[in-house]
């Protein structure tokens, strides 16, 4: 640590929760001078590692004499500052080309949900898969050679009949999808291990909304999947044939006969048709997005443009609480270690909001950076606290909570890092003409995956320290 001499000192007391980078003797609280700015790394695996610090699950950003003064704190007092490993900016990996927008981007590795939910201890070096939905009613399956390894079906042949909006991986062998043709897809997919092509195809199709299914979470281990529609609704809906329910004839396409309980696809393929278990109707504008609670599979959230978040109890199909704000909510993503719910808005800033009944504030914590609408959110795997977003302003944006700042209406955040899109040698485009993201998704193996207007989708990940800051 490089330290200027000034008379004013004040002691700290160095503390970690990060058991590879504790220091290796135990020392107690040290006397520094209040102008300096901790910053300092030790050498890991022959690799130097920047710290950051906090002070009450705050960053510091700026001197301790700074912080001292803007808290009313006495230089008398031994500040308890904790370090950790600092995030490192994420760098440009790889783009997929697509001949159309791309709406949402998901997946497949040895520590994503699919394959975690499966108790698997494979791994899969090399052989990660990124899924892609596009505009052009076609699902894609890329690996990291950014070669397409498998291609739903045309709108002929059981695929979506117009653009799709939503896409995850249920499995290492399953794969949802929705769009703007009012329907959920489930479809087979299955990798060979000779040359024989990669198999996707249909399996099921689930019918229920009146208008374009926006958004769709999975639960591998209960067999459920949630949609949420620009109808005012959200469905639950069971993954498994067997299980659902028939398909409301009022709701099936136009091509298909009354009562009819199949698609015919060709000469001797048909995909079965089936209806939600639940239809969740509470919102009074069209729902952008819907999660599953990640400590409780029978409960959900919803956002929507009629600026509410709800939490449903799924065996109820009841809306158990709303959360009104200023402005119509985009996206949503969970951060369960704070009891927190992240919604994007239309407002371009991001709103943590606190879900539980006994929660006094609604809005815990306001994220700013953005310059147009926040459509998509991830969180970051690595950190509790950390979490991504895509905008139409055509960048993405990583946050830490902990990274924050207290302004008149309460406790803002800022970002850390600003992604741009390669596509335009991450030019900053404030209406993001031509440059939207519509998707992201952070994995730990392969990292921040975005894709939108541009027709790309794009991998950024952090070099020359692996994981990022823990958490």
């Amino acid at each position: 640590m490089d330290i200027q001499q000034r008379d004013t000192q004040v002691r700290i007391q160095l503390t970690t929760s990060q058991s590879d980078i504790v220091l290796p003797e135990k020392i107690g609280s040290i006397l520094v001078n209040t102008s300096m700015l901790l910053g300092t790394h030790r050498a890991l695996n022959g690799k130097p590692v920047p710290f950051d610090f906090l002070i009450n699950g705050v960053f510091l950003r700026g001197s301790l004499d700074d912080y001292l003064t803007q808290h009313g704190i006495s230089s008398e007092t031994t500040l308890n500052i904790e370090y950790v490993k600092a995030a490192i900016p994420p760098v440009h990996l790889a783009s997929f080309e697509h001949d159309d927008w791309i709406s949402s981007v998901d997946v497949l590795s040895s520590t994503s949900p699919a394959r975690r939910w499966l108790n698997s201890d494979e791994q899969l070096p090399g052989h990660e898969r990124i899924l892609s939905a596009s505009y052009d009613g076609l699902l894609r399956v890329w690996n990291m050679s950014s070669e397409v390894t498998a291609t739903s079906s045309s709108a002929g042949n059981g695929g979506h009949l117009s653009s799709i909006k939503a896409a995850k991986f249920i499995s290492p062998s399953q794969i949802a999808s929705s769009g703007t043709d009012r329907a959920v897809r489930i479809w087979k997919y299955q990798e060979t291990s000779d040359d024989l092509p990669t198999v996707m195809c249909p399996q099921i199709e689930l019918y229920s909304h009146e208008a374009s299914v926006e958004s769709i979470a999975v639960h591998q281990p209960s067999n459920r999947l949630l949609s949420a529609s620009a109808d005012h609704s959200v469905c639950l809906w069971s993954t498994r044939k067997s299980d659902a329910p028939a398909a409301p004839d009022s709701c099936l396409p136009a091509n298909s006969s009354r009562g009819a309980k199949r698609r015919k696809i060709g000469p001797a393929i048909s995909t079965p048709q089936r209806g939600p278990l639940s239809s969740l109707r509470s919102h009074t504008a069209p729902v952008s997005s819907v999660i599953f609670a990640p400590n409780d599979p029978t409960v959900a959230y919803s956002t929507s443009w009629d600026h509410s978040l709800k939490t449903w109890d799924l065996p109820t199909s009841t809306p158990v609480d709303t959360r009104s704000t200023a402005h119509a909510l985009l996206s949503l993503a969970a951060l369960p270690h704070l009891n927190l719910v992240a919604a994007g808005t239309s407002a371009r800033h991001i709103t943590l909001i606190d879900p539980r009944a006994s929660a006094t504030n609604i809005i815990a914590m306001t994220l700013r950076g953005h310059t147009n609408a926040v459509v998509s959110l991830a969180t970051n795997p690595h950190s509790t606290y950390g979490l991504a977003s895509g905008s139409h302003d055509g960048t993405c944006r990583v946050w830490d909570v902990r990274s924050t700042k207290t302004e008149k209406e309460g406790r803002v955040g800022q970002s850390m890092y600003k992604i741009g899109r390669e596509s335009v040698g991450g030019e900053s485009r404030s209406s993001g003409h031509g440059v939207k993201v519509f998707g992201i998704l952070w994995d730990p193996d392969v990292g921040i995956v975005s894709a939108g207007e541009d027709k790309r989708v794009q991998i950024n990940r952090g070099k020359d320290i692996s994981p990022y800051a823990q958490s």
